[in-house]
Formats: C-alpha cells, sequence, structure tokens
C-alpha cells in the first residue's frame, strides 16, 4: 500500500506488519524516515517533523539521514551515484516531481540534463528499489558508480552483520560477526556472482532464530556487484549497493540512453532469522521464481556416471534404469557437441557430435519421452574453446586485451556477450537447437570468471561488464518466449550464479558442485538463510565420494540430505545393485508424496548443522514435514527431542516415520524425538492435522 501526504513530500509504503517512510525536504534533499514495525501516515508526518540533529563540527548534516546520497556537495558517506561529465563531477539535483502508479511509487530529479529517477514498491513486506538515468543533455556523461538504493538502519548499538561466505563447492556458508566502526564490503569482481559471496546480508541487534527484528538486504543481479556495510559515528547503519565492483567507470550514456540499476530489496522482520527467511521465500515464490506454484521434477543427471564418454546407446540405458526408479526428467550433461571429447575443445559449436548421435538428439529424446519421462541438456553459452570451430571463424568475438596473453580456465575463454553480433549468434543456435528435438530442460552453466575482459575497437569497453550481464538477461527472455515449456537451471561451476536476477528467469539452480550429503547440510543451510527449497537442486550421488573427500555414506542418508530441496540422482546406476535401486525408487516415491510440502512450505530450522542431530521443518496447510540428520552419536546418548514450530497448540496430528505410523518418533507438546541412532543417519517424518 502506497500513501501519500496532503503536502506531496511524505510517502509511506506499507505491507502486512512493516512500513517504509521518506520524506523530502524543502531544499530538495530526500530524507530517509522509517524501516520497521508498521506505522501510520500520520506517524510519518510525525518523523518528518522532528528537528534534525545538532550541528556537529566536521560532520555533515545529511550523512546517516540522506535516502540516497550523491557524489557532492556536503557530503561525506560512500556516495550512492558519482556521475562525470567534461565539465564537472557529481551531482547537484532538483526535485522535478513524483508519481504513483499503482503501488509503485516514483521520484524524478534532474541535474544538468541528468534525469534520475528512483523507484519504490512494496511486495509483502519486501520493498523493492531501483534507479533509472536518463541522459537528455547534449553530451555524454560516464556514470562512475550507479548503486540502486542505500539503507539506513535506526540508531542503535550492538549490530549483529549475517553473510554468506565460501568459494567453489562450498559455497553460502552463514557467518555471523559483530559490526564495527567503518565499513564490511563484499562482491564479487569476476563478471558473475561468484562463488566467495551471495549478494545478501542481514543486520540484526539481538535477534535469534524465532524472534527479533532483522533487517535484510538482496541485490538482483548476476555479474560484478559490491555492497557496503557501513557502521556511522553516531551509530546509524548505512548499506549501499549495486552493479559494479569499484568506482572506476561503469556505462557511458550517450545523449538520449538510459541505464536502469538492477533491484536492490529490503526486508524487515520482527519474526528473527527465521521469519526473515520464510519473508523471502514467500517473496521469490509469489514475485521472483517463474511457475513458482509448479513443483519441480525429480530429475537425473549423467555427468558424473559417464563424464566427457558418452553414446546414444549409453545414454539410453540410464535413461531406462533412471525411470525404473521413478526419474521425471533425464539429463544429457557435457559431452554431445561438437567435438567435445574432453574440456579442451568444441564449446561454441552447438550442434550435436556425428559419431555420438548420428542422427541428432531428437532419438534419444523421443525415447526419453517414452519412458515416461522429460528430456533435458547442458548447454554453456557464454564460453567457447579455442579448439572450436566457432573461435576459428571469430578469434575476435572473446574477452581480451591487445598485446596480451588471452588466460584460459578450464581451457576456455569468455565470448564477449555485449556484442551484437555475439549475441545473435547465440540465439540462431539455442533457437535451433531447441527446435531440434522435445527439449524440456536446459542446464546453462558457467565454468570461467571474467579475466581479460578487454574490448578492442570500443570507445567505452568497460561496458562490458554491464552490457554481458543484460545480454544473458535478454537472451534468456527471447529463448523462454519463444520455447515457454522448456525450464532452466542456473549452474556456474556449482553455486557460482545464484541471485535474485537469475532466479526471475529461471526454475532452479544448482546449488553446489558438491554433492557429499554431509556437507551440502552447512551448504544448503546457508542457502535457506535468503532462498526457498523451491529453487535449490540437490543430487543424490555415489558413495565413496570420489571427487572431494571420499567420505562413505549411506543411501538412506545421502537421499534425505538431497530431499531438502529439489531432488536429483546423479550416480552411476549403471553400477548400482538391485537392492539399491530398490531403495532408491522407494526414496523417490517417499520424496514425490512430500515434495509439494518441501518445495512450497514454509521452512523452520528445528536445529543447525553442528556435529550431532540437525533437522528442517516445512509446514503448507495441514502438512508437515520433518527431515533430521544425525551426523554422530557419542556414549549411547538418545536422540534429544526437536521442538517443531508453526504448527496449532491445539490440534491432533498423525505421526509417521520413513512412511511407517509411529515407528518411534514420539510427539509431546509438538516435541518430536526421531528414531536417529549411530552416525551418519537420516529419517524422514510426516505430520497431518487430523
Amino acid at each position: 500500500m502506497l500513501e501519500i501526504a496532503a503536502d506531496g513530500r511524505t510517502w509511506l509504503l506499507s505491507g502486512p506488519t512493516s512500513s517504509y517512510a521518506l520524506r523530502l525536504a524543502e531544499d530538495d534533499t530526500l530524507l530517509h524516515l522509517h524501516w520497521g514495525p508498521r506505522i501510520t501516515l500520520a506517524d510519518a508526518e510525525a518523523l518528518a517533523a522532528l528537528p534534525a540533529p545538532p550541528y556537529r563540527p566536521f560532520e555533515s548534516p545529511l550523512d546517516g539521514r540522506e535516502e540516497y546520497p550523491v557524489e557532492g556537495g556536503p557530503r561525506f558517506v560512500r556516495p550512492a551515484l558519482s556521475v562525470r561529465t567534461e565539465e564537472r563531477r557529481g551531482t547537484e539535483w532538483a526535485f522535478e516531481a513524483y508519481e504513483a502508479d499503482g503501488d509503485e511509487l516514483r521520484l524524478r530529479f534532474t541535474d544538468a540534463g541528468l534525469r534520475i529517477t528512483l523507484h519504490y514498491r512494496m511486495r509483502g513486506d519486501v520493498v523493492e528499489r531501483w534507479v533509472t538515468l536518463a541522459n537528455d543533455g547534449p553530451a555524454p556523461a560516464e556514470l562512475l558508480r550507479a548503486d540502486s538504493a542505500t539503507w539506513t538502519l535506526p540508531e542503535r548499538g550492538g549490530w549483529h552483520l549475517s553473510q554468506l561466505h565460501g568459494r567453489w563447492a562450498a559455497e553460502s556458508r552463514l557467518v555471523r560477526s559483530d559490526l564495527t566502526y567503518g565499513e564490511k564490503v563484499i562482491g564479487s569482481r569476476r563478471g558473475h556472482t561468484g562463488h566467495q559471496h551471495l549478494p545478501w546480508v542481514a543486520l540484526d541487534t539481538g535477534a535469534t532464530e524465532e524472534s527479533g527484528e532483522v533487517y535484510g538486504c538482496a541485490l538482483a543481479w548476476s555479474g560484478t556487484w559490491r555492497i557496503a556495510v557501513a557502521q556511522l559515528p553516531d551509530a546509524r547503519v548505512q548499506i549501499t549497493g549495486g552493479a559494479g565492483y569499484d568506482d572506476s567507470g561503469l556505462l557511458l550514456l550517450a545523449p538520449g540512453e538510459t541505464y536502469t540499476t538492477p533491484v536492490f530489496a529490503g526486508l524487515w522482520s520482527d519474526g528473527g532469522h527465521g521469519g526473515a527467511s520464510r519473508a523471502w521465500h514467500a517473496y521469490q515464490r509469489a514475485h521472483i521464481v517463474p511457475d513458482a506454484d509448479r513443483d519441480r521434477p525429480v530429475l537425473y543427471n549423467s555427468w558424473e556416471a559417464t563424464e566427457f564418454d558418452i553414446s546414444e546407446e549409453q545414454q539410453g540405458a540410464l535413461a531406462r534404469r533412471a525411470a525404473a526408479i521413478g526419474v521425471e526428467l533425464f539429463v544429457v550433461d557435457d559431452g554431445w557437441f561438437g567435438t567435445r571429447t574432453s574440456d579442451r575443445a568444441g564449446l561454441g559449436d552447438w550442434r550435436p557430435n556425428p559419431d555420438r548421435f548420428p542422427s541428432g538428439i531428437k532419438p534419444l529424446a523421443d525415447y526419453v519421452h517414452a519412458l515416461g519421462m522429460q528430456f533435458g541438456i547442458w548447454v554453456e553459452p557464454e564460453m567457447v574453446n579455442p579448439d572450436s570451430d566457432l573461435y576459428r571463424a571469430h578469434p575476435d568475438w572473446v574477452q581480451y586485451q591487445p598485446g596480451r596473453k588471452r588466460t584460459e580456465f578450464r581451457n576456455q575463454l569468455v565470448l564477449n556477450l555485449a556484442r551484437e553480433d555475439v549475441q545473435e549468434y547465440l540465439w540462431e543456435q539455442l533457437d535451433a537447437l531447441l527446435s531440434s528435438a522435445p527439449i524440456d530442460y536446459v542446464k546453462w552453466d558457467f565454468n570461467r570468471c571474467f579475466t581479460d575482459a578487454g574490448w578492442p575497437g570500443e570507445p567505452y569497453p568497460q561496458r562490458l561488464w554491464v552490457d554481458h550481464v543484460r545480454a544473458f538477461y535478454a537472451l534468456l527472455d527471447r529463448l523462454r518466449a519463444a520455447h515457454p515449456h522448456v525450464a532452466f537451471e542456473s549452474c556456474s561451476g556449482g553455486g557460482g550464479r545464484v541471485d535474485l536476477g537469475v532466479m526471475s528467469r529461471t526454475d532452479q539452480v544448482w546449488t553446489s558442485d558438491n554433492t557429499d550429503p554431509l556437507d551440502r547440510l552447512a551448504i544448503q543451510h546457508g542457502f535457506s538463510q535468503i532462498h526457498p527449497a523451491r529453487v535449490m537442486a540437490a543430487w543424490v550421488t555415489d558413495s565413496p565420494n570420489a571427487m572431494l573427500n571420499g567420505r562413505v555414506s549411506s543411501l538412506r542418508f545421502r537421499f534425505v540430505s538431497a530431499m531438502a530441496g529439489v531432488l536429483g540422482v546423479g550416480g552411476d546406476l549403471a553400477q548400482w545393485t538391485e537392492e539399491e535401486l530398490a531403495e532408491a525408487r522407494d526414496w523417490v516415491g517417499l520424496y514425490k508424496e512430500i515434495r509439494p510440502v518441501v518445495q512450497r512450505g514454509d521452512l523452520y530450522r528445528l536445529r543447525p548443522p553442528a556435529g550431532g542431530l540437525s533437522a528442517v521443518q516445512y509446514v503448507l496447510g495441514d502438512e508437515t514435514v520433518v527431515l533430521a540428520w544425525l551426523q554422530a552419536q557419542h556414549y549411547g546418548e538418545p536422540v534429544a527431542p526437536l521442538r517443531l514450530r508453526g504448527l496449532d497448540p491445539a490440534a491432533t496430528y498423525e505421526c509417521r516415520e520413513t512412511g511407517e505410523l509411529h515407528r518411534g518418533a514420539v510427539l509431546l507438546h509438538h516435541g518430536l524425538r526421531p528414531a536417529l541412532r549411530g552416525d551418519f543417519d537420516a529419517t524422514v517424518i510426516r505430520l497431518r492435522r487430523i
């Protein structure tokens, strides 16, 4: 809901439990008033009438109070906007007008030919903010920095910062620390979202999992980015974030050109970290993730079984085994195209290998459909191998610096997707592929970072950092419009491209290349702080875990770990015994029964993964699912009961553990004692209100 004061200079956006208020002062300074519990318009006007803080020498009266700080004038905080022209640097804006379009508020400012529009929209309790910059002047304007928003938190002490950090195979690990004076900066300078940080932060002053105020911010951008959290001298906190890592130059706006920043979304919750997570999940299911009301199918991916050594006959044999255990989507991974017999060749040549698929992909896709499954395929469109027909024909289509060595990671280079000819080539290749066979799903990978981000001959080459991502989005949008039945998964060597921007265009994301079921518990715990189970792909692979650590784990533990998200199977089914296949069929069947609750239910983190018992709970209507894992049992001590959440204390619930009625699970005042014993045990508990 959007409310506007009678004088047209105070604005209030309100959701079910929270409000966001701002005020335009008489000198056109845009001031932040309130972000927190829901208030009335009269409350916002009373806040606007409060006197300004007293003057302090060597401090700006604007710092910590402005809604969107710009470079220039009496300001010392980090600017959200930095503009340079031939004549000057900085901004001295004047208010022009406001517009209220449904639930969206637009505030328009001008400065010497530059038109600046601040956008606000409330969705649930999530505030979406972004900025549009238009050059109406006669000369170019260089955007050194154009952040999406600056968020201002109340004046308090003792702030704690939550963030998700990691690396390849160890993504999205949660860390909480005290926020000290100065700035904490996280981001990516790699050209994609990155494995090192997810573009999300949360701040609190003593919240627990289920109580206390939490402020969170998440950036919807899949390229290089930065979020800066600053503890100011007066104990206020400001969070500024947007595209680009530094201030060396973002874009050059020619006369008549416009740039729109990504959305930087903010959420206030008084339900603790768990309540904030559930609000983020609901927001993404309702407004971000395509077709979020449709449950994602159980998939099988052939990569770990075959790697590059694939053939139509071999894939068909795996498909028969996958169908027999109840898989609903069969995916052919890397190695189906060009001369791709290793990672040294073929990227960029998106045509089926004639030796492996003599009649193309269609016969295998038809066969998979005849088995009752959907068919999917892997691509990595933004990359090219030097050993490829594409690179031999167009060596200038990659990012490179003239006179410098072209750095290769995984024997590949990055295509300059900012070029229109590259965009059109990829559209033609991918559209032809999706038109050539009944393909239902595409796993879109991105396996290396930007290193030599040059564009010889381009007057402003650094624009490729932004334009690459915008072209990636446009290509996905175009493919989805032309092939609306095709689902897409975002992958980047695991979780290297996970953010709200890519999630608005894909149906799920690959969380990590690490499929070890124990490691995955911590990765999935961190992922759940911001993103819902509905998009979190998770696989059951072989034991011992050959790729990473050699750990041995039971099929039971592997399945229950992967059932916390979108279940997939990635082991070599050709080597599984009949007993293992039968057990897998039972787990897949159980997952299909609980899938609506897991993928669409409210998530409660009952116990974090910390060496003993950990558990998560999902609630959807009258149904509840609990997944629990016992990493180790010491001295034969019994498993401590779990205190369930989100249930009606006056109701009665039927309880089944791993499909058996009352098999060891004891329900007392919504305390649950799972039947777990020994090391690396796991269980699934279902409750239904009766």
